[in-house]
């Protein structure tokens, strides 16, 4: 790492404060030269962008940077700048004036169980936020979230784990699982496919250690850790700490269980049961870092000062104009080539419907330019958008030239990959496995490496939805073929096998 006191990154952040050190990198302290402020500035190593993979990597960190730009949520730490300087990436956010809430832990022991209850509700607002983008944060631990002077909290590190975890597989190079082995959710640990679940997991983990003042599962090993995460039941808080409430130690269970089915559905329905708990309004006692004090007195401004907004004029609405298609579709064009894919995304979900008025909801103008939509917003990381669109035409083309038509079931492929990222293990499983006859005909998809990667999509999904055997199983089966047809050197076989060793050891 060649960061250093004075440096100034990108001919505009001086580095200033070495304040954190991690596997992925350093945070420092820094100055924004042009704007006058002061700034958080994370740097990657170097030996994590280096080599082979470097160019696919910063590609992959600054669409997490962009996508993780656009969740607008007063929880999550500001994004202003990111980009690559050398061999090494970096990512410029705002300044979070406050404590970690590890260190927080440490200056108040025991913990407030009510600061407890307050920190995880802002945590699944958060959450909420981030997971309706869809974004899985995968690395959700205390020292990724702060607490600010007045006792709101604002989470880090939001996509930099994602960066560091390759499309082709959960694991890195070393064969060990992305993310910290004591806030690992067991599908994480396995290698299983990721969702909104996994973070639910993080959650109780961190939930526990509050109440607790420790983790659930803890070890002198890594592989020790994620053993006891996979197969020993976590100790319920009020063995601990008899003054917990009976249904804050049973929510904290829940998200703990190792089924993610059995978990919450969703951070809004975790956020339903800590409100019953949160303390009602009130007055704040006035003192720092105090995460109860945003309910006590919401809105109100820190520190107790009533501050007076100057008037603004009233915004003037802009004048409708009819949008001239040829001319958008250009600048579609010009901004894709210049990687501005979120603008992009949004022209061409504005022409569209003049495009179907123009030229008829099924002209060939339209269709096309569906397929620029849908595309683009997979590019864009909005899942969300992009499946319906994906079904649409993937049922529309297979209405034409059949079930077994290669762009119908690239479509199909697509909406599936929809659903994993989204959260929806089964759905997306039970899609993957109604591709798979039609991929395993040479004769509809010539293309093994897609049946392939359809097999691969599976075993994660089992092992993300706790089906370890059926997974073990379909990744054996996989890496025989691939061995077969492409040698034992192929980086899909050093993946799967180095998955199922992995596997072996945990369940060892």
């Amino acid at each position: 790492m060649t960061g250093a006191t004075g440096r100034v990154v990108a001919g505009r952040y001086e580095l200033s404060t070495l304040i954190g050190q991690g596997g992925m990198g350093q945070v420092w302290t820094a100055y924004d030269q042009r704007l006058d402020r002061r700034v958080a500035v994370k740097l990657l190593r170097p030996d994590k962008v280096a080599g082979q993979e470097a160019d696919e990597l910063r590609r992959r960190f600054m669409r997490e940077c962009r996508v993780t730009a656009q969740v607008d949520h007063p929880g999550l730490v500001t994004v202003h700048d990111a980009g690559s300087e050398g061999e090494e990436l970096f990512l410029v956010m705002q300044y979070v004036d406050g404590a970690d809430l590890s260190d927080h832990l440490a200056e108040h022991d025991p913990y407030p169980w009510q600061w407890a209850v307050a920190v995880a509700a802002q945590l699944c607002a958060v959450l909420s936020a981030v997971h309706a983008v869809p974004i899985v944060h995968r690395d959700l631990k205390p020292r990724n979230v702060m607490v600010k002077q007045d006792g709101t909290v604002t989470v880090l590190d939001l996509g930099v784990a994602s960066v560091m975890d390759a499309d082709t597989t959960r694991l890195t190079h070393t064969g060990t699982p992305i993310g910290s082995p004591a806030y690992m959710a067991p599908e994480q640990a396995m290698g299983g496919a990721v969702g909104p679940y996994t973070d639910l997991y993080a959650l109780g983990v961190l939930l526990h250690e509050l109440l607790s003042g420790d983790v659930p599962f803890a070890g002198s090993t890594a592989l020790g850790v994620l053993h006891r995460h996979l197969y020993e039941p976590p100790l319920p808080v009020r063995r601990i700490r008899p003054e917990v409430p009976e249904a804050l130690e049973a929510l904290v269970l829940r998200l703990l269980a190792k089924d993610p089915q059995h978990r919450p559905a969703s951070a809004q329905e975790v956020y339903e049961h800590l409100a019953l708990l949160l303390p009602a309004r009130g007055t704040p006692t006035g003192a720092p870092l105090d995460p109860t004090r945003p309910f006590l007195r919401p809105h109100a401004p820190w520190p107790d000062r009533a501050l007076t907004p100057a008037p603004q004029p009233a915004p003037v609405a802009p004048v409708a104009e009819k949008p001239d298609v040829a001319r958008a579709v250009d600048e579609v064009k010009r901004l894709l080539g210049e990687g501005r894919i979120t603008q992009a995304v949004d022209i061409l979900g504005a022409i569209l419907p003049a495009a179907a008025e123009q030229h008829g909801e099924h002209s060939p103008v339209v269709r096309t330019l569906r397929k620029q939509y849908a595309a683009t917003l997979m590019d864009d990381g909005q899942y969300r958008r992009a499946l319906p669109e994906l079904r649409r035409l993937g049922d529309e083309r297979a209405a034409e030239a059949g079930q077994a038509d290669p762009q119908s079931l690239r479509y199909r492929y697509e909406a599936a990959q929809c659903l994993e990222q989204l959260g929806e293990p089964a759905a997306a499983l039970a899609a993957y496995r109604a591709l798979l006859p039609y991929y395993e005909n040479q004769y509809v998809s010539g293309d093994p490496e897609l049946a392939h990667d359809v097999r691969r999509r599976i075993g994660h999904l089992l092992l993300a939805l706790g089906d370890r055997a059926a997974a073990h199983d379909t990744l054996g089966r996989l890496l025989h073929d691939v061995e077969r047809l492409q040698g034992p050197g192929n980086p899909l076989a050093l993946e799967i096998r180095r998955t199922l060793q992995w596997l072996g050891q945990v369940r060892g």
